[in-house]
């Protein structure tokens, strides 16, 4: 009788359909299914996820790649479903778009998987960039008729730095700890002074003066750790100007981490610079390799533009300030797990510093990634933000934790009304004072509690 049953169940095994699988390919232009009528079409993705990978190439070659993976709903639908389109959208300082379309193996019979659970796919592809801001969107194929409303789901995905425990095995990331301690100042109206400190790690570096073009380079040839000075002759005005340096290193040829200062005015004739030690900690980058490591929790409101000014001001921390970035948009999971009241408390409570990042600079265009549309990163922050304030309100009062708060605004910005309490907070403009603030995260400050409580505002108490 067991032998019997046991045939029988080795007959229904092999009478049962494989269950399906994915072939993945690049796909350029529309699906051919788009042209077609279809009586049925599948509804849209249950999930979709992005997570990095690190793969390796050789022993000392690694790249990284999203994994993204998607669930799709347990409907009746799921019969006619054929492949799923992926498309991923990468802006930094250009923009690029590549798609992938992975077909299934065999026709759906069920609507779960026969042994539990839905059905979930993953594909590991779309290489990742250092801080770069992705918009990743999924439908399903055959999609909707022309003139139907065509399902879909997408997710904003923002890449860390080289501080990250994954994006560090990169190339471009094996010099990220070197520290230039870059100085530049105007001599006079044809020449700029850069001073900068080498590494053994490369045999040249290009410096570059710029303001909307190039106003001056110079190509330095070293191969030793030394600090130097070169004095660059520039065609046009240079205070305030932004000193680029291109370092050429053996791990990333041409492709290495670029690090910025700024052109301020040389000290007056007879008054030298101050020494190397107190330059170091008024007017220049934090040492990498010497301070430790600080957590930074960043939030903004809806009005701050994600792509223009948040991933470039927290690569600005990540790059040059020593600094581990906190922020919501890397997070999403996290939050809908805890609710943004409690992830936003625990991450207050684990972080060195908080920044507020402020702009009124109303004359900024945001291009459409930015738009204030659903699902876009700055419609996702706009209800932490007054929540940060809230919590910043009760440390206000309370006298606690106060030494954690910076506002860091672009162009003049000042606390609007409502959140005109933040006044109290050091205050620092990117790039004016982008030196002064790297060493403010690495400080702890201490106000009298008669200062603070001086200082409160009524908008503490009215949101």
């Amino acid at each position: 009788m067991a032998f019997v049953l046991l045939s029988l169940a080795a007959l229904c095994r092999i009478a049962l359909p494989g269950e399906p699988t994915i072939q993945c390919g690049s796909e350029t232009g529309p699906s051919p299914e788009w042209m077609v009528q279809h009586p049925l079409t599948p509804g849209d993705l249950r999930e979709l996820r992005v997570e990095l990978v690190k793969t390796s190439a050789t022993a000392e070659d690694y790249s990284v790649l999203m994994n993204i993976s998607w669930v799709l709903r347990a409907d009746a639908s799921i019969r006619v479903l054929k492949a799923t389109r992926i498309c991923v959208t990468g802006k930094s300082n250009f923009q690029w778009y590549s798609c992938v379309r992975c077909n299934y193996t065999e026709a759906f019979q069920w609507q779960t998987r026969p042994s539990g659970g839905r059905w979930t796919f993953s594909y590991i592809g779309f290489p990742v960039a250092l801080s770069t801001c992705y918009f990743i969107g999924a439908h399903n194929i055959p999609s909707a008729n022309m003139n139907d409303d065509s399902p879909s789901l997408s997710v904003n995905f923002t890449s860390p730095g080289c501080l990250d425990h994954i994006m560090k095995y990169k190339k471009k990331c094996w010099g990220s700890l070197w520290d230039p301690n870059i100085t530049a100042c105007k001599k006079n109206e044809k020449m700029v002074e850069v001073n900068f400190t080498t590494s053994p790690l490369g045999n040249r570096y290009m410096v570059l003066i710029q303001r909307d073009t190039i106003i001056g380079l110079s190509n330095v040839p070293e191969n030793k750790l030394k600090r130097i000075s070169v004095v660059i002759l520039v065609t046009g005005e240079s205070e305030g100007a932004m000193v680029q340096l291109i370092p050429y290193f053996h791990s990333c040829g041409n492709d290495c981490i670029r690090r910025k200062g700024i052109v301020m005015l040389c000290p007056q004739p007879g008054v030298p610079f101050p020494p190397d030690k107190k330059r170091i900690k008024k007017a220049s980058f934090p040492t990498t390799t010497l301070l430790p490591l600080i957590k930074v929790l960043v939030v903004y409101p809806p009005e701050v533009c994600f792509h223009h000014t948040v991933c470039y001001f927290t690569e600005f921390l990540q790059n040059h300030c020593r600094s581990e970035v906190i922020l919501e948009q890397w997070q999403k999971k996290k939050i809908a797990e805890m609710g943004p009241v409690q992830w936003l408390t625990t991450k207050k409570k684990a972080a060195d510093k908080v920044i507020f990042l402020l702009s009124n600079d109303v004359s900024t265009k945001c291009d459409g990634t930015c738009a204030q549309s659903e699902g876009s990163p700055s419609g996702n922050s706009h209800d932490l933000f007054p929540l940060a304030f809230n919590l910043f309100c009760s440390d206000l009062s309370s006298q606690t934790h106060l030494h954690k708060y910076i506002v860091v605004y672009f162009r003049g910005a000042d606390p609007k009304d409502d959140y005109s309490a933040l006044r109290i907070c050091p205050k620092y403009c990117l790039m004016k004072e982008a030196a002064a603030l790297c060493t403010e995260l690495h400080v702890v400050q201490h106000m009298s509690p008669g200062k603070r409580s001086r200082a409160c505002h009524s908008s503490c108490y009215t949101l």
